[in-house]
């Protein structure tokens, strides 16, 4: 009796220790990166926190505000936070969010393994093969997507090997079945490839043994479903398009436009671009280790989450070839970066083989051994950033710099209580740099405000200054009010090497409409 206590207790500890560490280590990344002033390096990570921030403070505040393109849960996972102005103006709002997400997927992927192999040890090695990349940890530490993805991923997994467990010992498994469905909402709420699992998982529970696996796949597809079912009919809604996201002036079809690029059209190149970003992300060494470990897999039958965990990167070789989504990394041309952050799709896949590689030979230190390995180039080269974050330092010096400079003129020029004309997108930083709330902002995000005031300036436009980025619409706003009112003078031009010229305007005193 004592005995089978002790070893359920043991049980119990192995099974909690590993989550509790994921979260110590999150946060004291998450800690690291605010301390070096990078969690708002990302552009993207910038627009997801501000996105969040405009939703309760607008004005125009509430769902609308959500937007098209980015899929709505981030920002809405950030909301309880990101309504703390000090929260909001620093970036933890977002920081600590994706934090929680990427230790609950490390938890989940722990728990995935666990079952998968039935050894602690090689489910911790696999799960920390991926937790302890670098790179990982950085974008745990910003508002980026990644982080609730990879929550609903690994939690789509844990569900999906339960439920198949349940349903071959004849135990029912609806509440795993319910599980998978719901983080494969989440998932489609987050980002795209998700969308692109769920008829795989779809078929994969209707394949199931069971004598009710056409209702089980029938629930799955509705609960699952309605992610994509509810952002199609929002765009449709505000946008008068369900393809909106797909096709309209924000979409990564309209950004990337006809330029070509390496991948674009071509099967081969672009698996080679992908791969070349996995091996940056993740290091030879772990993609080693992994492709070793996978092998070992499939000749167990450890068939279905070596699918599931592929099918993420194929959809990025997609993405590349047909998308208008390129991938640049410095190893090759036109060596540079650019999104090299979808390589971290390869990871998981590793962190599965690194399980497997050490469930296989079950020796002392083994499962160390392994984790040591696939984190070795980090090691040995630790002051090197992760490709990650020198991507998003790289990228963003000119448009820090200008943003920096545009909002320590507004601090010693603007009074507390004035408002400003201005674009969402990458102006935004300097209100949330200035403590600025967005109420006191007019954006073309305001609707029906923001169109009165481009189509009657000389009635409806009544901000105190106006800061645009030339040639954008605020531009032709002032270049129309010009004719009949109100007048607004330049006060400071911002030029910043290569970043766009801020210019920002003041409305003359003499104004007779203030």
């Amino acid at each position: 009796m004592w005995r089978s206590k002790t070893r359920l207790k043991s049980r119990v500890r192995s099974r909690n220790s590993f989550p509790i560490g994921a979260a110590v280590v999150i946060a004291a990344a998450v800690a690291y990166f605010y301390r070096s002033g990078a969690t708002l390096y990302f552009g993207d990570g910038e627009a997801h926190l501000d996105i969040a921030r405009r939703i309760v403070d607008s004005l125009t505040p509430g769902w609308s505000q959500v937007g098209t393109t980015w899929l709505p849960l981030p920002h809405l996972l950030m909301i309880p936070l990101v309504r703390n102005d000090w929260l909001w103006r620093t970036g933890l709002a977002g920081a600590i969010t994706s934090g929680i997400c990427m230790a609950l997927a490390a938890g989940f992927l722990f728990a995935a393994l666990r079952r998968i192999f039935s050894d602690a040890a090689a489910a911790a090695a696999g799960a920390a093969v991926f937790l302890l990349n670098p790179n990982t940890l950085y974008l745990g530490s910003t508002p980026m997507t990644e982080p609730v993805f990879f929550a609903a991923l690994f939690a789509l997994l844990y569900f999906t090997v339960r439920f198949r467990e349940s349903t071959l010992r004849f135990r029912g498994g609806w509440g795993a079945l319910i599980g998978a469905a719901l983080a494969a909402f989440a998932g489609t709420l987050t980002r795209y490839e998700a969308w692109f699992l769920l008829p795989f998982v779809a078929v994969f529970i209707f394949v199931s043994p069971g004598g009710k696996r056409v209702a089980a796949a029938i629930v799955f597809c509705v609960i699952a479903g309605a992610g994509p079912v509810l952002w199609l009919a929002h765009n449709r809604w505000y946008y008068g398009d369900p393809l909106y996201f797909y096709r309209g002036p924000y979409s990564a079809l309209a950004i990337q436009g006809s330029h070509p690029y390496p991948g674009r059209g071509d099967w081969r190149v672009a698996a080679q671009y992908f791969f070349a970003a996995g091996q940056a992300v993740a290091g030879w060494p772990a993609l080693i280790a992994g492709a070793a470990g996978l092998a070992i897999a499939i000749m167990r039958w450890i068939a279905w989450p070596v699918l599931l965990l592929a099918l993420p990167p194929v959809f990025y070789i997609w993405a590349i070839h047909s998308s208008g989504v390129p991938i640049f990394v410095p190893a090759l041309w036109p060596h540079t970066f650019y999104n090299t952050r979808y390589g971290l799709a390869l990871l998981p896949l590793a962190a599965l083989g690194a399980a497997a590689l050490a469930r296989q030979f079950p020796y002392k230190f083994t499962a160390t051994a392994i984790v040591l390995i696939a984190v070795s180039p980090f090691l040995i080269h630790p002051a090197t950033p992760s490709i990650t974050w020198q991507e998003s330092d790289v990228n963003s010096r000119a448009r820090r710099e200008s943003i920096a400079q545009a909002a320590a003129y507004l601090a010693q020029a603007a009074e507390p209580h004035e408002t400003f004309l201005t674009s969402f997108g990458d102006l935004t930083p300097i209100y949330r740099t200035l403590d600025v709330r967005l109420r006191r902002t007019l954006t073309g995000d305001n609707d029906l405000e923001f169109n009165a005031a481009m189509g009657r300036p000389d009635l409806f436009l009544h901000t105190d200054w106006a800061v645009v980025e030339n040639g954008d619409a605020v531009q032709t706003m002032l270049d129309k009010a010009r004719l009949h009112g109100p007048r607004y003078e330049l006060e400071r031009r911002v030029t910043v090497k290569g970043a766009p010229v801020i210019e920002i305007y003041k409305r003359a005193d003499d104004d007779p409409l203030r």
